[in-house]
């Protein structure tokens, strides 16, 4: 019989990239997992890592146990939501997570409206960016999450994982109350090609990328002048006049703060796109089913 843990930690070293990443998200330590590993391939009777440089990578028999897996895991999910659908308004757990503005603005409100209509349930809040938020539903540390989709990401179709559009995030121009486009009412991006630049920290998060690639389809590279990753801090540097940001509507904006935020025009339009995911197969539990129509209702109703 093959121990499914097992098996979980050969998916933790696919979604992590490494033996040692793997370690960190499943909170063992690099010689556990690669024990696992091992114990697994003695199962299996085939090699499943193999030495390249520094690391390791999967081989074509990995490869393949992982597929099955997948489909394991998935019946696995949707076999205990049958069980449990059974039971009216049920105790239980729902641990959520997102990118810091996604849980103030949808996250929070999900749990509030959650705990409101079941008491006895617990929700857990979980602020983490999105490779983050899949390694934590990978190792079922979190059971659905809002993420921002990037270059490194699961593809839509990834055996793993259940994604699918919660909202599309309008991105904006920040500038301070006195700077000289504050008094428009929308603007083009290539009019602020001039403008000095606060960016996120180019390993940090998705804004990084965004801002970068909605400055080249403008048709410009942005003069970078400082990096921030804080939303605060972010909100400190434009108001003192150190430059201009792109801030998505879910990030509010203090009412005494001395700031403008000027609609970007034109084609296409710029937008962060938002996902909701969990493990492929969970999304029929009655509770993650609940979290997730609430969730996409608070979506909506901010779009």
């Amino acid at each position: 019989m093959i121990d499914l843990r097992r098996l979980q930690v050969l998916r933790a070293v696919e979604q992590c990239g490494g033996v040692t990443a793997a370690a960190r998200a499943l909170h063992l330590t690099p010689s556990a997992v690669s024990q696992q590993v091992r114990a697994l391939a003695n199962d299996l009777g085939v090699e499943l890592l193999v030495h390249e440089g520094r690391g390791v990578k999967l081989t074509s028999a990995a490869h393949l146990a992982l597929r099955h897996a997948h489909e394991l895991f998935r019946q696995w999910e949707e076999a205990a939501a049958d069980i449990r659908k059974h039971e009216a308004n049920p105790p239980g757990t729902v641990r959520l997570c997102g990118f810091p503005s996604a849980l103030t603005a949808l996250l929070i409100p999900t749990a509030s409206a959650l705990q409101e209509s079941n008491p006895a349930m617990r929700v857990h809040l979980r602020e983490a960016e999105t490779p983050e938020c899949f390694e934590l539903l990978l190792s079922e540390e979190a059971d659905l999450a809002v993420v921002v989709p990037n270059a490194n990401s699961p593809t839509l179709d990834d055996p793993r994982f259940d994604q699918s559009p919660l909202l599309d995030d309008v991105i904006d121009l920040l500038v301070p109350d006195d700077h000289h486009l504050a008094e428009r009412d929308s603007i083009t991006l290539s009019e602020a090609a001039s403008e000095t630049w606060i960016v996120a920290e180019p390993t940090s998060t998705e804004q990084h990328a965004l801002a970068i690639g909605a400055c080249t389809t403008a048709g410009f590279r942005p003069r970078i002048g400082h990096y921030a990753t804080d939303w605060q801090t972010v909100l400190h540097l434009v108001t003192a006049g150190y430059g201009v940001y792109l801030l998505p509507r879910l990030v509010e904006i203090p009412a005494q703060a001395r700031l403008r935020r000027l609609p970007v025009t034109g084609k296409p339009r710029l937008v962060r796109r938002i996902l909701v995911a969990s493990r492929k197969g969970s999304r029929h539990h009655a509770h993650l089913a609940a979290a997730g129509r609430i969730l996409h209702g608070i979506a909506a109703a901010i779009a």
